[in-house]
């Protein structure tokens, strides 16, 4: 038995479900730039949102944005807010962070992206193709930033009282 377990406790990491919460799809200069060499520059943001919803449960929402460009004019921009409900019991506190900012992007992104390709093929596009998403060392370049800010602010002069 691993030390940090407690005997009786039910550890588990439970699904619920995975659904489209919010979606987008623009272009803003259509038509005029299907008539254009195909030759964009795409862009991929991404933000994770995590909301308790009772005892245990919890929903993660994993939000892309891309905007694909011609030159400098938007050839389509699109939102996914591809979310999930999880149950999670018996871990430490400092367990669920990793959960929900790598584990579950982890699983919530193959979703997104094909729902994002699924739009774009739908608006008239070539295939949108998004690599893989290392959330593992994002995860950790996070951690490391915040780290950093924690030492670069010291604490703040213990209050005194005349």
């Amino acid at each position: 038995m691993a030390e940090n377990e407690t005997p009786g406790v039910v550890r588990q990491f439970l699904i619920r479900t995975i659904y489209l919460k919010d979606v987008s799809f623009e272009t803003p200069n259509s038509p005029e730039i299907f008539r254009k060499d195909w030759k964009p520059e795409s862009q991929l943001q991404f933000d994770i949102k995590v909301k308790p919803l009772g005892e245990d449960t919890y929903e993660v929402v994993l939000a892309l944005t891309v905007t694909s460009k011609l030159e400098e004019q938007t050839a389509y921009l699109i939102e996914v807010h591809q979310a999930g409900i999880v149950t999670i019991q018996g871990l430490e506190e400092a367990e669920l962070e990793p959960l929900f900012y790598v584990y579950c992007p982890g699983l919530l992104y193959p979703y997104a992206r094909e729902a994002a390709n699924n739009l774009v093929a739908k608006g008239g596009f070539p295939q949108l193709v998004l690599q893989h998403v290392n959330f593992d060392q994002i995860y950790a370049q996070k951690l490391a930033e915040r780290d950093k800010q924690q030492v670069a602010t010291p604490p703040p002069p213990p209050e005194t009282t005349h």
